[in-house]
């Protein structure tokens, strides 16, 4: 039995559990697929300063078989980087620093080439360049499972027009479908979150590209990395970094290594744990450390700082509505800061009513994270239970018991956070947290309060309007009687109408001032 003991990779795992990455069905890892891609190259763009300009392209080779192939404009990546990008999987960037981000764990488009390897064999095809008067590096790479490693199949320089940017080209099984959940859909949606990108989307049944035209020239505020807050460290990583502090003494340690410690506050916590402020932290024993962490808990600290987060805010959301929905009422609301474990989050919410949307069907809920669209597991996510518990007839629209509500509404809901707490790591569905939960309510009652005030006033204009047109039908009638009552000639009765009418008219002139 010993014998076969051996140790097994992250990529070998995950080849055979790919269901965890969101590949389980050939729908899904279709778009699973472009949303990796896309998601890198968001955050590229963004993080370089660059206002994001992508070309999204699927082309179906047989019933089942596409490539995809997602190009931005963004910084590029430099050569040495880019085969351990996307042939190895947990290597990034993001994992270790809190500030927001779309991808953070390292493993998404690494794994969609993956998936794309086993599924027909083909290495993922990389191109990229990183400024004008730079050579493009055309990679085509395939990943070591058993080593977690990068395979190099193919590196040159090749002629490649755009000035900088990266395009990615993946040839996998999948199935490519219109309506809720397909690729079609994921493009809109990032169209909204992301007012301030431009998308050329080709997709398999189009000659043509269609053009997702930009909202906004304005890019989303740049987030700031922040130290982790005392709050949200738990034991075990409590004495890691204890260990791995550079600092020689506690007080120090815990001033430098977190956010929110003042000297004073530093003082008060190495008091609780009656621990000297000028203690060795690496020589700090496991219960000095439970003394610590209690003591951690125990001490009033600050709310960590939010600059590391970006939320999209509400004018960027409205416009991102309004560019893709055509709806008669919209609203947006953009929550404080809050926290949960130590991890500041915010929570938005916008609403489009009306226009040409269904009153007959259930809303449309389009529920974000990061500004990334959550296509599955719907039902498990915090938005959505955030959503079935408020009593949505109080606002103005129906609802059955343990249901989203009936009307002519799409519901977006959108939390920012340096470490959104996903269910899973394909990342569909967003953990219910108590504090989320809370945000998530009150962000939905304030935007329920605004359509309720828009639905009242629609309600009451429309029934002043059918209260007008009775007294106008009526009008006429009540001219003959009124000539047969005081004998009026043809013309006295004519001159009566057309002054009840003018009276009327000017009724309704004052009240819509009066509004």
């Amino acid at each position: 039995m010993a014998t076969r003991q051996r140790e097994i990779s992250i990529s070998e795992f995950f080849s055979k559990n790919r269901h965890l990455l969101g590949f389980d069905n050939p729908q899904k890892a279709l778009l699973t697929a472009v949303k990796e891609a896309v998601d890198n190259s968001l955050d590229a763009c963004e993080d370089a300063g660059i206002l994001p300009t992508l070309k999204i392209e699927i082309r179906q080779l047989e019933d089942d078989r596409f490539r995809i192939a997602v190009e931005d404009n963004g910084p590029g990546i430099v050569k040495s980087q880019i085969p351990k990008i996307f042939g190895k999987l947990l290597y990034g960037s993001k994992f270790h620093t809190l500030k927001q981000a779309r991808g953070q764990q390292g493993i998404g488009i690494s794994a969609a080439g993956m998936y794309g390897l086993l599924t027909t064999g083909k290495s993922i095809a990389v191109t990229s360049r990183t400024g004008a008067g730079k050579p493009a590096h055309y990679y085509e790479i395939q990943i070591d499972t058993r080593k977690n490693a990068p395979q190099i199949i193919t590196d040159k320089v090749v002629d490649w027009e755009a000035e900088h940017g990266t395009r990615v080209e993946i040839e996998l099984i999948g199935t490519y479908k219109k309506g809720r959940h397909s690729v079609d859909d994921y493009v809109r949606q990032t169209a909204i979150a992301n007012p301030h990108c431009e998308i050329f989307y080709t997709p398999p049944d189009a000659a043509e590209p269609f053009h997702l035209q930009r909202g906004s020239e304005m890019l989303p505020a740049e987030p700031k990395e922040i130290k982790p807050h005392p709050y949200g460290v738990e034991l075990g990583v409590l004495i890691r970094m204890m260990k791995e502090s550079s600092s020689r003494q506690l007080s120090a340690a815990l001033q430098k290594d977190f956010s929110r410690v003042s000297s004073r506050v530093a003082a008060e916590i190495c008091h609780a744990a009656g621990l000297r402020p000028s203690a060795n932290p690496h020589t700090i024993v496991v219960h000095e450390a439970e003394q610590l962490f209690k003591a951690i808990n125990s001490v009033k600290i600050m709310s960590p700082t939010t600059n590391c987060l970006s939320p999209i805010g509400e004018e960027q959301i409205l416009s991102g509505l309004k560019k893709e929905i055509d709806a008669s009422f919209y609203t947006a609301i953009t929550r404080a800061p809050a926290v949960y474990r130590g991890n500041p989050f915010q929570v938005e919410v916008g609403l489009a009513y009306g226009g040409s949307l269904k009153s007959e069907e259930l809303i449309d809920l389009l529920r974000f994270a990061n500004r990334v669209p959550l296509q599955y597991q719907q039902s498990g996510c915090a938005m959505t239970k955030a959503v079935l518990g408020i009593d949505w007839r109080n606002y103005g629209l129906s609802q059955s018991k343990g249901a989203l509500p009936t009307g002519p509404v799409v519901l977006f809901v959108h939390i920012a956070s340096v470490w959104v707490p996903f269910t899973s790591e394909s990342k569909e569905a967003v953990a219910a947290y108590p504090d989320i939960m809370r945000e998530l309510r009150l962000a939905l009652q304030e935007c329920g309060r605004k359509l309720s005030m828009h639905v009242r006033a629609h309600r009451r204009a429309v029934d002043e309007q059918k209260k007008r047109s009775y007294i106008e039908k009526y009008i006429p009638h009540i001219g003959i009687a009124l000539r047969e009552i005081l004998g009026l000639s043809d013309q006295a009765e004519k001159d009566l109408v057309v002054t009840l009418k003018d009276v009327l008219e000017r009724s309704r002139s004052r009240e819509q001032f009066t509004d």
